[in-house]
């Protein structure tokens, strides 16, 4: 059991106060008996200066032991509390409460106070008294006092604290140990803070490489069988002509054919060819095609409008931004007219199920993709897309979720397009519009989105 004997009064047994137990080659001992502790000073600040000169010396503050420090000196004369190199300073106050510091040579500020040993020679190791005011043992007491924040501690709040004491050798053991795990901890920490990005970012990284292998045509396997792209191209040329001899669909005077010839890639616009290898991000396979965006779908590429008022009695819902979340329309950012009167719409306005729509506006929302649904109208009027949105309507022959895809995977590439003001960007839909399509057979658009949907699911699973 630990007894303590104070002058000349009986040993009184301190089992209670001892908070573990230590070899019996150590000894528990007080921190005042062995330690003073001796508050800074510094003179008035017209004394200071902020360059070094002759008869000066440094005044060495909290905010010196940090990543800016703020040099300071004071004249020697009014230096009246000095360090040495390798003495240990004691925050006192304030966010710094507790925090250890070795000095440097110069002088320090009431904000600190240095540990004064109360013996001759070197009986015990800085190094493992710097380290026993880092434990909590230490780190308790300064803070356990009410009003340690603001007036600081001092000799006397720590005339209780207990020091364990080892033999000078074992102390010598214990810091060489310490500066070994030390550097351990440090590595370790740099993998953890890695580890934590990777996990972060990972989600978004695998989402990344899945679309990017989608587009190659490496996600699922080529089906020789398979009717090749070129054929489905030619399918939704043929359902464009009769939309635009209906009256339906503008002819785009500026039609872009995509072929290969001699292994490059040509196109011909406006009667021009032009090889546009340098413009091709990647390969694809043999049965796949490249086109442009506008040559897959069944109405003009155009951002929405702003209503305006008219006395018709119609009500509307104006689509405003898509949610990137759940890759439709948020109908709670959607505006929802239903008690005003608007200028009439015609019905090739209308937003029609499976109408892709992009955020062309703002800052953080730029580029967002969303797929308009039907029961998106939520019952109330039809649905009409505002300035805010660009819609796609793509071509009954090509699957809704494989141009949502392919333009997800467009998306980092659209958010950077933005035009205009830092506070309103806008995205022209001629970006949309010239993007390189890689066009798969019809089939194989179907396994990758299968592909795609399932492997997303996964990770929504996992995390």
């Amino acid at each position: 059991m630990p007894y303590e004997k104070v002058g000349e009064n009986e040993p009184v047994c301190i089992a209670d106060e001892v908070p573990f137990e230590i070899p019996d080659s150590w000894e528990w001992v007080r921190h005042n008996e062995l330690f003073e502790i001796s508050g800074g000073s510094q003179p008035p600040k017209d004394k200071f200066v902020s360059t070094p000169r002759n008869g000066y010396v440094r005044l060495y503050q909290i905010r010196d032991y940090g990543s800016n420090p703020v040099p300071v000196y004071i004249p020697e004369g009014t230096a009246t509390k000095r360090t040495n190199k390798g003495d240990i300073l004691l925050a006192r106050y304030g966010a710094s409460l507790g925090k250890i510091f070795w000095a440097e040579d110069g002088a320090y500020n009431v904000a600190m106070a240095k540990v004064i040993p109360l013996y001759e020679g070197n009986w015990i190791l800085k190094s493992y008294l710097f380290l026993f005011y880092q434990s909590d043992l230490y780190q308790s007491i300064v803070h356990g006092h009410s009003r340690s924040a603001q007036a600081g501690f001092n000799k006397e709040d720590l005339s209780e604290l207990l020091l364990p004491l080892p033999p000078y050798k074992e102390q010598r053991r214990i810091c060489e140990k310490y500066d070994t795990i030390s550097l351990e901890i440090e590595k370790y920490n740099l993998v953890e803070k890695q580890l934590g990005v990777l996990n972060r970012e990972f989600p978004a990284l695998l989402k990344k490489s899945i679309l990017q292998q989608a587009v190659m045509g490496k996600l699922v396997p080529q089906d020789e069988n398979d009717e090749p792209a070129s054929v489905l191209l030619e399918k939704v040329r043929a359902e464009k002509d009769a939309l635009i001899k209906a009256g339906k669909l503008k002819k785009d005077k500026h039609e872009s054919i995509i072929y290969r010839r001699d292994n490059s890639h040509y196109e011909k616009l406006d009667g021009i060819e032009r090889c546009i290898d340098d413009e091709i991000p990647f390969e694809i396979p043999a049965s796949w095609e490249w086109c442009r965006i506008k040559d897959i779908v069944t109405k003009e590429i155009k951002r929405g409008k702003s209503p305006q008022y008219a006395n018709n009695g119609k009500n509307y819902v104006f689509a405003q931004k898509c949610n990137v979340k759940t890759g439709g329309i948020d109908m709670s950012l959607a505006k929802l007219l239903s008690d005003a009167t608007f200028e009439k719409y015609s019905s090739d306005e209308y937003m029609l199920d499976e109408d892709i729509i992009i955020n062309s506006t703002g800052n953080g929302t730029l580029g967002r993709i969303g797929i308009f649904h039907d029961t998106d109208r939520i019952g109330v009027g039809e649905v009409v897309p505002d300035s805010h949105v660009t819609v796609i309507r793509k071509s009954n022959h090509i699957s809704t979720m494989y141009v949502f895809y392919v333009l997800k995977y467009y998306q980092p590439y659209l958010e950077k397009q933005g035009e205009g003001s830092t506070n309103q960007t806008e995205l022209k839909p001629t970006i949309i519009s010239d993007l390189l399509f890689p066009m798969p057979p019809y089939n194989e658009q179907q396994h990758i989105v299968k592909r795609i949907t399932q492997s997303f699911t996964s990770m929504t699973a996992l995390s």
